[in-house]
């Protein structure tokens, strides 16, 4: 009996744990949010593709691309249509202080990041597959 109870344990709730860490998530590093739409398109055709196995989607983008979130209604737009898909989008905050940029100036969407590239690689040790554009 203790060995079938171990055995249970080991192939029915073990596995369920296994299992959990199965997930497909992926980040995508880019320096330009003209990425965005395009980004989104991948994260949908994975998602599809992935179906149960589809885990969790970031985007962060890095660099002067972020002059261009202010007062961008195509952008924020997008920013609706990722949150719809749960896909996270991520300011770097290091790239907003550089370019003196305020959090509150950019769309209420766009969530910021500390330190973007920091972020990036925290997701890949964590087993996120990556893609720098």
């Amino acid at each position: 009996m203790l060995i079938f109870c171990s055995l249970f344990f080991f192939f029915g709730i073990g596995n369920s744990t296994i299992n959990a860490q199965t997930k497909n998530n992926y980040v995508v590093l880019s320096k330009n949010i003209q990425q965005l739409q395009p980004i989104l398109q991948t994260a949908t055709a994975l998602q599809e593709e992935d179906g149960n196995k589809f885990g969790e989607f970031h985007v962060i983008f890095c660099g002067k691309t972020l002059q261009e979130t202010q007062d961008n209604p195509e952008f924020t737009a997008l920013l609706k249509t990722a949150h719809k898909q749960a896909v996270k989008v991520f300011a770097c905050g290091i790239s907003l202080k550089k370019l003196n940029l305020n959090e509150k100036d950019l769309p209420t969407e766009l969530k910021v990041t500390e330190n973007g590239i920091l972020y990036g690689f925290q997701l890949a040790k964590k087993g996120f597959l990556t893609l720098s554009i």
